[in-house]
């Protein structure tokens, strides 16, 4: 299997196994909720139902983003990924925002618990589904880069604080600690407002076209500059678009060169960066050495 059908499986298989799983909670929650009525457990149910809805928009946004690039896209349409994640955010902060309504509204006027044992079985099975869920999104991020899959898995994290949070309310219930369902669930909502901010600010870098880390472009630079015959390396720009890495970069070589050897240094260039990052797709520009002496120089330089 080739690495793109590899990654293709990968990210198909943690969109599914998440809709699974959030389908799968929802109806789980739903009932325990209906028996309980414990809010903490309806921050539960509510951030489930978004779960469902965000889990079914990065199933279509990682299809979409597995197209190849076409004649419209020749960036390919890796960006569908931040934009799922961009509304992943605002689900997830919605779902904040209710739960803590709920929260102070049971503050203010409280009421006992129903069948608690129901909810804390339910939340016991939340636990080790999302447990095996986090362990496959973990796989296919390593593996991949997924930005879909990323928000996703945070989102996930969050919920095993949150059904943990949850487990822990209605134990306390059980033992006459009524009140602390509401305030775990008002505490619960800051945590997945938090999260949602997180998610909005990994989103919105990849949408903006923010470059990669300080180091990776230098140590692109670096790759570049070793290549035997090359002088210099400057005005290296990078971008991301869903798993691809787009850099571009100038490469300073002798005047005198043929085109031949100029171009075939630059390939070596293009495959020094992509062996170290196989997930670049590399552009190199040829500079004559003295046309850069005589003009401005770009930033970052990387000299030999």
């Amino acid at each position: 299997m080739t690495t793109s059908a590899r990654h293709i499986k990968l990210l198909r298989l943690a969109t599914r196994a998440s809709l699974a799983t959030a389908s799968i909670l929802i109806i789980a929650k739903a009932v325990a909720w209906w028996l309980s009525g414990s809010v903490s457990l309806l921050a539960g149910l509510t951030d489930s139902v978004l779960d469902g809805a965000t889990s079914f928009l990065n199933l279509l946004a990682v299809h979409y983003a597995l197209r190849p690039a076409d004649e419209d896209h020749r960036y390919g349409h890796g960006k569908a990924e931040a934009m799922a994640g961009m509304a992943q955010a605002l689900f997830i902060g919605f779902s904040a925002v209710l739960i803590a309504y709920q929260a102070i509204e049971r503050l203010q006027n409280p009421q006992p618990l129903g069948q608690a044992g129901v909810g804390i079985a339910v939340m016991v099975l939340s636990l080790v589904l999302t447990a095996g869920l986090l362990a496959i999104q973990f796989k296919v991020i390593r593996e991949t880069g997924s930005t879909a899959i990323r928000a996703d898995s945070l989102h996930y994290r969050s919920d095993m604080m949150l059904n943990g949070s949850i487990l822990i309310a209605l134990l306390l219930a059980q033992f006459g600690f009524a009140q602390m369902d509401a305030y775990f669930g008002l505490g619960i909502s800051l945590y997945i407002l938090w999260s949602a901010v997180q998610i909005a600010r990994e989103s919105s870098a990849i949408l903006m076209d923010q470059e990669l880390p300080v180091d990776v472009s230098e140590q692109m630079l670096q790759l570049a500059c070793a290549v035997p015959g090359v002088l210099g390396a400057h005005d290296l720009r990078t971008r991301v678009s869903g798993n691809h890495w787009f850099v571009q970069l100038h490469l300073e070589l002798p005047g005198e060169l043929t085109l031949t050897v100029a171009h075939d240094l630059c390939e070596q260039a293009e495959a020094a960066i992509m062996a170290q990052y196989p997930k670049a797709e590399v552009l190199v520009h040829a500079d004559p050495e003295q046309a850069v002496r005589d003009g401005k120089p770009h930033t970052p330089q990387f000299t030999l």
